[in-house]
């Protein structure tokens, strides 16, 4: 049967296994649009407000489902304004699929000034994605997003893109439609794990320090057998938070992760770049030997310490190292010895007031799978290391990319992949700013997305920059709606809350109805959660390790 090149576009993404797509319609998409309502039984087009929220929704669509996320937008502006959520998703090791319109197929690159075009847009995803095609015809269309998948399946997982123009959408194709895709296996070979296993069977005080490749590769159950044999202490980092449960006696956030590591003697990274905010390593010591495990080799050399690496995934390496270690006689537990950093954790936490007030106040509301988004805001960034996360795909930031505005967003495009889960998204007002028009999003699509505004009138974290570098501040303050009857406009039921139990008041009001909803938390200046954070930044009381002198554990294996 002929397909027009926007049916073949819609056919393979149902036989991939698209239920929902995100994007705006647009004059160069005008027959993928009409194949979208030829298939709207099956595929939902969820049409947002604006073009980085089409692409941020596909990232939290694919975080937290274990799905890919798709999203469509026009070429030219359509593109440029959806290049955030790109970022943000190639730096959290996102599977998404990004379809950008382009101008007729005889112009492209001839600089003629058509609608929407830009020069080389080809060459601006490129940066952005691990794969790229643009369809010449309609013959190849399906075979192009089948390849995509391809791609999104198999390898280090990270956004693919693939441009089509409107000449090729309307084109007839009786190219047949590909069978759907499947991941590549990842080749790995005992041997080449056996220094790796070696070290690790002859540790006395190994840990694991795993990330947002980890968390991408759904390693959990993976991570947890190797712990408990090794009796390793886990670290998370933000993006692996909740491939162990917080609860796990063994699994630490990247706080606790400072007493254990001077204790170390082999450090396994697995899925993590493994360097702080300023591009240094995350630790080192000459005594100590390193593995680093990761599908990016450009993540198992410099600057880190020298070590072991394998450039491999993680769902490939995990079985071979657990294999290895089954014959390794029963360690000492170290659950007593990881309590007492999680005792020294909560000691330094309770000490940053209110935000802990209000973590405390989220984690109370959330069921275990709940999905809290975190934004750039103090709470958010306290939350980092004080927000107990309790199952994978339930904790999400933007990464490296530190992506201001992407929170709301990205929160909705958790909620239409997970109807059934509660999905908490905390901004702060100036973040919100960015997306506050996608109230409309929520209130159309009755997205159950519960967004919490912590309003201070301000860009807090710039301000408290500019004043201790500068002494005074400059163009921090933002001038705010009233953010209830901003909700009241587009119909979203909306409450202020004044501290962190109205705040748990609030939070079971609006639990208790389906759809959406916002808080508005009113808040002045918070003490500073920064030296809990990053290591780097000097704290006011200096952070005492508490499992005392690491020379104890210390010893070089040779």
């Amino acid at each position: 049967m002929s397909l027009t090149g926007g049916q073949a576009l819609v056919s393979q993404l149902q036989r991939e296994g698209v239920e929902h797509v995100f994007g705006i319609p647009g004059l160069q998409l005008d027959w993928a649009v009409e194949a979208l309502r030829q298939a709207q039984e099956t595929i939902q087009f969820i049409v947002p407000r604006h073009e980085q929220t089409a692409s941020y929704m596909a990232d939290g669509y694919a975080r937290t489902t274990g799905r890919e996320g798709v999203s469509m937008v026009v070429p030219g502006p359509g593109v440029l304004n959806a290049l955030s959520g790109l970022a943000t998703a190639y730096a959290c090791s996102s599977r998404t699929l990004f379809i950008a319109g382009q101008i007729p197929s005889p112009t492209i690159g001839r600089g003629h000034g058509m609608l929407h075009e830009i020069p080389d847009q080809s060459a601006i995803l490129k940066t952005l994605t691990k794969w790229h095609a643009v369809a010449r015809s309609a013959d190849e269309v399906a075979d192009l997003v089948n390849q995509a998948f391809h791609e999104l399946r198999s390898g280090h997982p990270r956004p693919v893109a693939l441009e089509i123009p409107p000449d090729v959408l309307e084109a007839m194709t009786d190219a047949p439609l590909q069978s759907r895709a499947a991941p590549r296996a990842a080749e790995i070979k005992p041997e080449d794990l056996a220094e790796a296993a070696m070290l690790l069977s002859q540790s006395k005080f190994p840990v694991i320090q795993i990330g947002g490749g980890a968390a991408a590769a759904d390693v959990g159950p993976a991570v947890a057998q190797l712990a408990e044999r090794l009796q390793a202490p886990v670290i998370m980092t933000d993006g692996g938070r909740g491939v162990l449960p917080d609860s796990h006696p063994l699994a630490l956030t990247g706080l606790g992760g400072r007493a254990v590591l001077p204790h170390a003697d082999v450090v396994l990274v697995l899925g993590s770049r493994f360097l702080d905010a300023l591009a240094r390593p995350t630790w080192t010591n000459p005594r100590c030997r390193f593995i680093y495990v990761n599908l990016d080799p450009r993540h198992v050399g410099e600057p880190r310490q020298p070590g072991v690496g394998v450039a491999a995934d993680v769902a490939a390496v995990l079985p071979i190292l657990n294999a290895a270690m089954a014959s390794l006689p029963a360690r000492p537990a170290r659950a007593q010895t990881v309590a007492k950093v999680k005792v020294w954790c909560d000691q330094q936490i309770r000490r940053i007031q209110p935000q802990k007030g209000y973590v405390d106040a989220l984690r109370a509301a959330m069921p275990a799978d709940g999905v809290l988004v975190s934004e750039l805001t103090q709470v958010g960034y306290f939350a980092n290391v004080a927000y107990p996360v309790e199952a994978p795909g339930s904790y999400l930031t933007p990464g490296y990319q530190g992506t201001l505005g992407y929170g709301f967003p990205t929160a909705l495009g958790a909620a239409a992949g997970n109807p059934h889960r509660r999905v908490v998204s905390i901004t702060g007002d100036g973040g919100f700013g960015w997306g506050m028009q996608e109230l409309a999003t929520a209130a159309r699509y009755r997205l159950g997305v519960t967004t919490v505004v912590f309003s201070d009138g301000r860009y807090g974290n710039v301000q408290r920059i500019q004043q201790r570098t500068f002494g005074h501040t400059f163009a921090t303050e933002v001038a705010n709606p009233d953010f209830l009857a901003l909700a009241a406009a587009f119909g979203v039921p909306a409450r202020r809350a004044n501290s962190p139990d109205e705040l748990a008041e609030a939070l079971s009001w609006s639990g208790s109805s389906p759809g959406p909803s916002l808080i508005e938390v009113p808040v002045g200046e918070m003490p500073s959660p920064w030296p809990l954070i990053h290591a780097f930044v000097p704290s006011d009381a200096p952070l005492p390790n508490p499992l005392g002198d690491p020379e104890m554990a210390m010893e070089p294996i040779v």
